[in-house]
């Protein structure tokens, strides 16, 4: 076990599965370091797309850092810290049209959905069905009873996405923007284990 993973603060002890089919012939699996060439070719060819919304996409990553990002994603799967997946078309193997995040950044007994998909891809549901996907996983999680998605209030795309899962707006924090078409307002979206 490497020092980055001892530093990671596990949010469950129980791992969600590695592959999750979704509908319409696409599936999350697991990321790894062997999927950084395909990773990075995604990302860079979707920058233009991604850089209003996220501040990691200002500048085009080198294959070697998109490596080393995979290679934290694969230690935090480890210590039960964040679960990275990709999205990949079942007829192409190896393939990325985007990326999501099970991230455990809010605390405990709960973890945070992130994601992005490939600008050729947008519009046809993927987001919604995987973040459906995911948010299944992680209530089944043992420790975890709060999924949230948090997004900028300008973010009309991805804010859509939860308000579609039926997950109910908490709060809007205020926060300081770190890419170009943020408004400084961050929709914090909650659902949440149903009590027997």
């Amino acid at each position: 076990m490497s020092q980055s993973t001892n530093e990671l603060a596990a949010v469950t002890e129980g791992r969600p599965p590695e592959l999750i089919p979704l509908p319409g012939g696409f599936s999350l699996r697991r990321r790894t370091v062997a999927d950084a060439p395909e990773l990075n070719a995604a990302v860079t060819a979707s920058l233009d797309h991604l850089r209003p919304w996220m501040e990691w996409a200002g500048e085009t990553p080198s294959l070697d850092h998109t490596r080393e990002m995979t290679r934290a994603g694969v230690d935090a799967w480890q210590a039960g810290s964040d679960f990275m997946y990709l999205l990949g078309a079942d007829d192409r193997p190896g393939s990325v049209v985007g990326a999501f995040g099970l991230h455990g950044r809010i605390g405990p007994g709960a973890l945070e959905i992130g994601y992005w998909v490939a600008v050729d891809h947008v519009g046809h549901g993927l987001a919604t069905a995987a973040a459906r996907a995911l948010t299944e996983a992680a209530l089944a999680l043992p420790g975890v009873g709060r999924v949230e998605i948090h997004c900028d209030e300008g973010n009309l795309a991805s804010a859509a996405v939860p308000r579609k899962l039926g997950y109910r707006l908490d709060r809007v924090d205020d926060f300081a923007p770190t890419a170009p078409a943020e408004t400084g307002r961050r929709l914090i979206w909650i659902t949440e284990r149903p009590t027997a």
